[in-house]
């Protein structure tokens, strides 16, 4: 499957998680696919940190306003009811518990939940940005990732790279499959029936364990 496939398929299932009324960030790249496949019903409210509650769709070209951007530097909307507010009160939100799911993008994310997500050594970086304030403030923090990184492995027995933070993480989708963070290791739950389990943990360094329940994809 090419990137478009494997990013629909990530940005679908992902979708599936969020719930009527939920207050939502989500990270720049594959995330921000996400509300374009909500099921049909479900509207929820999406946060960014720079200081917005109620983010709209992209605007059509030449219908930016250059006053509206989300904390990745695109362009947004703002739906009506929306709020527009400074970043100290955008991160009260955030650290008083009030976003039901933040869903981020990874470098690394292992057994245990840690997940680096911010920068490889002797890389440019411009920073963590607010993501160890939202993988510590979320009631639920979802990884929308591809399963591998041009053939190097990105769940793990334990993250080599700088931690954004550490014992946070609750679950991973990725083309292969959900995976589930529990205090045993990551359980895979859900399986891309493209693929086989063996197939899965191949590319894996974390030995999974294998949901006696084990369900295909949706």
């Amino acid at each position: 499957m090419d990137k478009n496939q494997i990013r629909e398929i990530i940005a679908k299932r992902c979708a599936l998680e969020l719930k009527d009324g939920y207050v939502v960030n989500l990270g720049i790249g594959l995330p921000t696919m996400i509300p374009d496949f909500l099921p049909q019903g479900v509207s929820v409210i999406l946060q960014s940190e720079n200081g917005l509650l109620g983010l709209g769709p992209t605007p059509p070209a030449g219908e930016e306003n250059e006053h509206l951007i989300n904390a990745g530097g695109g362009y947004i909307s703002v739906v009506p009811g929306g709020s527009i507010f400074d970043t100290a009160t955008s991160f009260g939100i955030i650290r008083g518990g009030h976003v039901d799911v933040t869903i981020l993008g990874a470098l690394q994310v292992d057994q245990e939940g840690n997940l680096a997500n911010w920068m490889i050594p002797g890389g440019k970086t411009p920073g963590m940005g607010g993501a160890m304030d939202l993988l510590v403030g979320a009631k639920k923090v979802i990884l929308a990732m591809e399963h591998t990184a041009k053939g190097n492995l990105k769940i793990m027995k334990k993250c080599t790279l700088p931690l954004t933070a550490s014992h946070e993480v609750d679950m991973i989708v990725t083309e292969m499959g959900v995976m589930e963070i529990t205090p045993d290791g990551i359980v895979l739950k859900e399986i891309n029936p493209e693929f086989t389990v063996e197939q899965v943990q191949a590319q894996t360094e974390a030995t999974l364990i294998v949901d006696e329940d084990l369900k295909n994809m949706l």
